[in-house]
């Protein structure tokens, strides 16, 4: 495999279009695996690429057999086909996905970056019984299931942790400090094909890249432009934002006024100051109602809003409450409709994952990652239609962020 192609362009530059063409100007003899995390874009992938059939993995009944989405994936590479599918299925690869793809000559186009490492939850105790009764091994870091272990019992282990089972057989559990298990995307995965694309934004502050830098995955990073309503790549350059920005910054309305004090602290509206300072929650909440019903008088169906999902119901108000967003969703276009906006959040690097990837001598920017996560989030609403909206931003670290993105500073 050559490097793997990282078209680093700004939100509405014309990547997807680019890669729709490419793929109808393809060699039928060329195959392809287009994974896309937007449910609606699996629909225009398939519509749009009139010139290649794509198929998309679902649950069916085959011979009186079922058929889950995985297995259908993988019948579907076994028959050569074009496949289109979601980052949620792409994620559950294992080694027959890995074999099967390196047999049919592949190329990967992925749509947007992936969540390639997480925390695996469970329990401390949960942990410590599978090692004490020698049900995992701790490999070098790497947690194998003890498959002579079932042996010697003369059944196959078929319990609670079944997932763990299944991970640690597809060599997919980390074991961090002799404390914390991470499930990590089998990397290895993007050798079995012939190209690798990945349609992003800001890569340079997103997990994947690191991640990437982690195992040795060379990348290039280009851009894409329009020349004679056709699209092309080049070499990146970050100039090519310059202009995009410039139009944005006036339907971007960042709101500054005294509804921000509660944010000035640099680590205000994090995870911790939401568990440590509960006696601001309740500003914070009367906040987001004035800002909603009296600066802008937004109706209610327009309201668009996020936070820490475990703090969702200490925000929650009339008139905005079902307009809530999670801070990491990128799979829907469904709020594109949305013009008022407050993202009362202040995105940091998961800590077990920043150390994960500093004990490999690679240090994780938390200003860039949270300036990439909250970007993402923004362009689910109107902004994405080219329409106007209105921001209330109370952190001012995040509020600042963009502001200094919107200006080319950052």
């Amino acid at each position: 495999m050559t490097k793997v192609k990282i078209i680093d362009s700004i939100m509405g530059s014309g990547k997807t279009s680019l890669m729709i063409d490419h793929m109808n100007e393809s060699s039928l003899d060329k195959h392809f695996i287009f994974i896309t995390p937007y449910l609606d874009e699996v629909s225009r992938i398939k519509k749009s690429c009139s010139n290649r059939k794509f198929y998309e993995p679902k649950v069916h009944t085959e011979k009186g057999e079922v058929l889950y989405k995985i297995d259908s994936f993988h019948k579907l590479l076994s028959e050569n086909k074009d496949i289109v599918a979601t980052h949620a299925l792409f994620s559950m690869s294992d080694q027959t996905t890995k074999e099967l793809i390196y047999s049919g000559n592949y190329t990967l186009v992925l749509d947007e970056s992936m969540e390639v490492i997480k925390k695996f939850n469970i329990s401390k105790d949960d942990l410590d019984m599978l090692f004490k009764n020698n049900w995992i091994i701790n490999n070098n870091g790497k947690i194998l299931w003890n498959s002579e272990n079932e042996e010697k019992l003369n059944r196959e282990y078929k319990g609670e942790f079944q997932t763990l089972k299944k991970l640690a057989k597809s060599d997919n559990l980390i074991y961090h400090n002799e404390s914390v298990l991470f499930w990590e995307f089998p990397s290895d995965i993007f050798e079995k094909f012939n190209e690798v694309y990945v349609l992003t934004y800001l890569f340079s502050a997103q997990i994947q890249k690191y991640y990437f830098d982690l195992h040795n995955i060379k990348y290039e990073l280009l851009s894409v432009i329009k020349e004679n309503k056709n699209y092309k790549l080049i070499e990146h350059n970050d100039s090519l934002d310059h202009k995009i920005k410039a139009a944005l910054k006036s339907k971007i309305n960042i709101y500054e006024g005294d509804l921000n004090k509660v944010g000035e602290d640099y680590y205000a509206l994090s995870k911790n100051w939401f568990e440590s300072r509960s006696v601001l929650h309740k500003r914070l909440k009367n906040n987001i109602l004035n800002y909603y019903q009296n600066i802008i008088k937004s109706k209610s169906n327009e309201n668009l809003w996020t936070t820490f999902k475990s703090h969702k119901g200490k925000l929650s108000g009339k008139g905005y409450t079902k307009g809530f967003l999670a801070c990491n969703i990128k799979a829907t276009n469904e709020y594109s409709h949305k013009k008022t906006l407050v993202y009362s959040i202040n995105r940091f690097v998961n800590p077990a994952i920043r150390d994960l990837f500093k004990q490999n001598k690679i240090v994780i920017d938390h200003d860039i990652y949270a300036l990439s996560e909250m970007i993402q989030w923004i362009w689910r609403s109107a902004i994405r239609n080219n329409k106007s909206i209105n921001i209330y931003i109370p952190s001012s670290r995040m509020r600042n962020l963009l502001i200094k993105w919107l200006e080319n500073d950052l």
